[in-house]
């Protein structure tokens, strides 16, 4: 009202302004009596009391303003997109503060698409429109559903990094905790996770509550979207793991390709081993080999590496699709499924074709490779037993290794380990291998060689040696060795069975050795070696590619191998025990040597 009353009067005002040369003094008066006459009767009396030649504006004004209103105000009633918002700020509609105010008559929905598309658009932070529109969701926040305080939040997150969007989403996300409960159908809960669990712990700590309340009513889609959502986040929530677990197994419902790759995914990126899920992807999984493209081949044996299940009959099918698709498959392709099966130490059937097909790929496009994944597929080709002079030397030549030399980065030290396991390999295995090789000073163990967190099957085991040894001079605990491998423990035995002082004798596994005499004849050197949970294949007690590696070096440098499994050394209860399996299995070690 107050911004009609203004704009009359200054159509009044601007029509007296035209007459007032051509009035008398008399007239400037009755000019002044009319304006003021104006400003009062305009609120109390009707207008057409006025002179007939200030009439006619007002006339026109009066009959004009009610039908924009009318116009307006019915355009941003009806409005269902921001766009239709946005394109009344820049036509031919006259605008006032009641059509700015009007702003809270439109629908949550649309006001909720209005913010985004304004922060969307990059709209100033100083903009009298969008600080209207972030008011006015301040005010009915509250009142606005769930749905539309996600994608606010979703909005404010991904669209705008100013401070102000920020405050803004720290609210939202305030209610978004607090109003959880009010979320009653699994669409809008795995949409929330998916959207916005990420930005608030609290937030996602509640939605996965909620999700174990709903999941009994989840589809294999939605099962699926929070499973990769979780793997996405690295988020490793047990419970909720498990409750999708029981109901994909214990419901009938099929599970398509896309689902399968994706829970195979998100099972192996989280490291979940369950023994009847897995059984059921791989199962599943076989039966849609002849539909699976290369891509998706590669994707699945790597998802099965990770989650450490190998299923012969999957893995034979993975090996017989690459030799079916030997013209066509690509060298990623090929790469990733060549680490699958060095992981899990898979040797397939036709184990000479499929190398000949690795190696002929592999001969000309090696070096063209990105240094890092050179390594990890000669590395591969060491686990597996199927490396070349060639690849050996790609490599180990100086101007290549010397890039991850005293590399800092988690990546580059994992990188220069498995280059010390190639040099082993050449070392040890390859006995007509030339060179070149790592200089003495690269195989040395640093210092992180040792830094590694002490596990209980350890500890014990190294209270046990103490016990057994009676003496520190009769064996060495935590041995690194230039071969990129940590004994747990190492004696020296003289052909009647009793310890030597270790340290006195030369030692050509070491870099540095610390002896100088020659073991005597008919002396034996152990190794003991543990093998913790996470060294075999789930479900089985076949080491991984890695530490089957691991056991053929130690034993090409000479040692004996007294194993120690987790599975074993946990049926033994007292210290008593420990020492005499320990003894027994040393026994073992130097019979079967002997029996040789």
């Amino acid at each position: 009202m107050a911004a009609h009353l203004v704009k009359r009067c200054t159509c009044l005002l601007r029509e007296a302004a035209r007459q007032a040369p051509a009035m008398a003094p008399v007239g400037r008066l009755r000019l002044a009596w009319v304006a003021h006459k104006t400003l009062t009767s305009s609120a109390t009396s009707p207008i057409s009391h006025l002179p007939g030649s200030l009439m006619e504006p007002v006339e026109k004004e009066r009959a004009s303003t009610p039908y924009i209103e009318k116009q307006v105000d019915h355009l941003i009633k009806k409005a269902t997109r921001p766009e239709e918002l946005l394109e009344l700020l820049g036509g031919s509609h006259d605008l006032d503060s009641n059509q700015a105010a009007m702003i809270a008559s439109v629908w949550h929905g649309t006001l909720s698409k209005l913010l985004g598309s304004l922060y969307a658009l990059g709209i100033p932070k100083a903009s009298k429109e969008l600080q209207s529109v972030e008011q006015e969701v301040r005010w009915r926040m509250r009142k606005l559903k769930y749905k539309h305080l996600a994608f606010l939040a979703e909005s404010c997150a991904t669209l705008s990094q100013e401070q102000h969007s920020q405050e803004l989403l720290a609210e939202l996300l305030t209610h978004l905790e607090r109003r959880w409960t009010e979320i009653e159908d699994s669409h809008t809960l795995v949409t929330v996770m998916m959207k916005v669990g990420h930005l608030s712990e609290p937030l996602m700590n509640r939605l996965e509550d909620k999700c174990l309340e709903l999941v009994e009513h989840f589809g294999p889609n939605e099962l699926r979207k929070v499973l990769v959502m979780l793997a996405a986040q690295s988020r490793r929530s047990v419970p909720l793991l498990r409750a999708i677990s029981y109901h994909l197994v214990q419901k009938p419902f099929s599970l398509t390709k896309d689902v399968l790759l994706d829970v195979a995914y998100a099972y192996g990126k989280l490291s979940f081993h369950q023994t009847q899920v897995s059984q059921r992807l791989a199962t599943d999984l076989l039966s849609l080999m002849p539909s699976l493209t290369s891509g998706e081949v590669a994707h699945c044996a790597k998802s099965f590496a990770l989650l450490k299940w190998l299923s012969l009959p999957l893995f034979e099918a993975f090996a017989q699709h690459v030799l079916n698709r030997a013209q066509d498959i690509t060298l990623p392709h090929l790469c990733s499924v060549l680490l699958a099966f060095a992981r899990l130490n898979f040797h397939p059937d036709q184990e000479d074709q499929f190398f000949s097909l690795v190696h002929e790929k592999l001969g000309s496009e090696l070096p063209g490779l990105e240094p890092a994944l050179q390594v990890d597929l000669v590395w591969a080709l060491c686990v597996l037993q199927q490396a070349r002079e060639a690849e050996l030397q790609a490599v180990l030549h100086p101007e290549f290794h010397i890039q991850f030399l005293g590399g800092k980065s988690q990546k580059d030290q994992n990188t220069f380990q498995k280059l010390l396991h190639i040099n082993a390999t050449a070392l040890l295995e390859y006995p007509e291998y030339s060179g070149p090789l790592l200089p003495a000073s690269a195989v040395a163990p640093g210092p992180s060689a040792l830094d590694r967190k002490v596990t209980p099957l350890q500890k014990e085991l190294q209270e046990t040696l103490k016990g057994l040894l009676g003496s520190a001079d009769k064996g060495s605990l935590e041995v690194a060795t230039q071969y990129g491998w940590v004994l747990d423990a190492e004696v020296l035995l003289d052909s009647d069975g009793e310890f030597l002082p270790v340290r006195d004798f030369v030692a050509p596994h070491l870099a540095q050795p610390t002896g100088s005499q020659s073991p005597p004849p008919g002396s034996k050197r152990l190794a003991f070696l543990r093998w913790e949970f996470p060294n075999f294949n789930s479900r089985s007690k076949d080491l991984l590619g890695r530490f089957v590696l691991a056991r053929r070096h130690i034993v090409a440098a000479g040692f004996l191998i007294v194993d120690v499994p987790f599975y074993e050394w946990l049926e033994l209860k007292s210290e008593w025990q420990k020492g005499a399996y320990l003894k027994d299995k040393m026994r073992k070690a130097v019979a079967e040597e002997l029996a040789k």
